[in-house]
């Protein structure tokens, strides 16, 4: 006769270590499924999700494998060019999968923030930032923080230029001279953070209208448009073109590194940009995510990058600067308008007229 409340063997649950075996092994493993749970759980909760869009996998892992060692977090990191992972957020939009967004432009940011895809948080490291940093969390509504500024440049190939008596050229307009016919390199706005940067600055510098008349005509000594604001720079420093777009501190990474290259700053003047990092809205891992902004804007955190070589200047006052990179204060940047170029409706026009007025005719 079967008792009550006992099955026969054949039928006893067989998901349950705890009731199988003997009893001192189902006390063991009873220990040892409670153990394999709790860290489960604290797998799941100790984990970060970051995009990068700097072009530097290095400075990427860099910034992860720091702060998994302050935090004991550990980050998973996505790479994608600035324009390519704002459009990612966008369709993640009704399930995001990133939880925070870090380097590159802060117009692309200030575009996602207009749209409603960023977390706003005040960090309490604010205050030891730059006044040109803090200036686009204040536009923002804090939905975005700077983490470093980059100077708009060009770079040349020294070595280009003696062998091919190349002019080095001064100003924005010395590039339609007809001796760089298939000398020059741009990157393609709608996909590269530095190059909408370029097209907002020369419009800013010339008016709407001249600006497009000035890049058309320079279309005849463009080579090509890269998908990626680092394109030009490797594609100068390799000896494969002579000019190309870039910002001043990948021109320093490349002279540092032993490359024969030199900036140029436009004598009309020259934007500049404020890398960003933001959280993504509805981020699975909010609480993380806040303390990965704090770390991210602490002397320590900003080390990383001069550390390995990625001269950007940082946006942490305390950061001693390099001899080799600039204050801000010091180049002649135009007074960029953040608001009116990174707002999604300025964006969107003036990258559809690019499309249309500029890439089109080189098709």
């Amino acid at each position: 006769m079967r008792r009550a409340g006992v099955l026969p063997p054949r039928t006893r649950p067989r998901g349950n270590a705890c009731r199988i075996g003997t009893a001192p092994i189902r006390r063991l493993l009873c220990v040892v499924g409670a153990v394999a749970g709790c860290c489960a759980a604290i797998s799941a909760a100790a984990q970060l999700n970051l995009y990068c869009s700097s072009p530097s996998t290095a400075w990427c892992q860099g910034v992860a494998v720091g702060f998994e060692k302050v935090s004991g977090v550990r980050v998973a990191v996505v790479q994608k060019a600035t324009g390519e992972m704002l459009a990612q957020v966008k369709a993640e939009r009704a399930n995001p999968k990133g939880d925070v967004w870090w380097a590159g432009p802060a117009d692309s940011y200030l575009q996602a923030a207009d749209e409603g895809l960023l977390e706003a948080y005040r960090s309490p490291n604010l205050g030891e930032l730059h006044e040109w940093a803090r200036h686009v969390s204040e536009v923002s509504q804090f939905r975005v923080s700077g983490v470093y500024g980059g100077i708009l440049a060009l770079g040349y190939n020294t070595e280009l230029q003696q062998k091919r008596k190349l002019p080095v050229p001064r100003c924005w307009k010395d590039l339609l001279d007809p001796a760089y016919r298939g000398e020059v390199m741009l990157a393609n706005p709608n996909s590269s953070g530095t190059a909408y940067l370029m097209l907002a600055s020369l419009v800013q510098v010339f008016g709407e209208d001249e600006a497009f008349r000035y890049m058309k005509a320079l279309n005849a000594n463009v080579t090509s448009y890269a998908r990626s604001g680092i394109g030009p720079m490797t594609a100068v420093k390799q000896g494969e073109v002579y000019i190309g777009s870039t910002v001043l501190h990948g021109v320093i990474n490349e002279i540092v590194a032993g490359y024969p290259v030199k900036p140029v700053l436009p004598c009309e003047g020259v934007g500049y940009e404020v890398g960003s990092m933001a959280i993504i809205k509805g981020a699975r891992n909010l609480a993380n995510a806040k303390k990965f902004v704090d770390w991210a804007l602490t002397a320590e955190a900003q080390k990383i990058g001069l550390d390995i070589k990625e001269y950007a200047i940082p946006t942490n006052r305390s950061v001693a600067l390099p001899p080799m990179v600039p204050n801000l204060s010091e180049v002649k940047v135009i007074r960029y308008d953040f608001a009116k170029y990174g707002a999604s409706d300025t964006r969107k026009r003036l990258l559809e007229r690019w499309e249309k007025d500029i890439n089109a005719s080189v098709r």
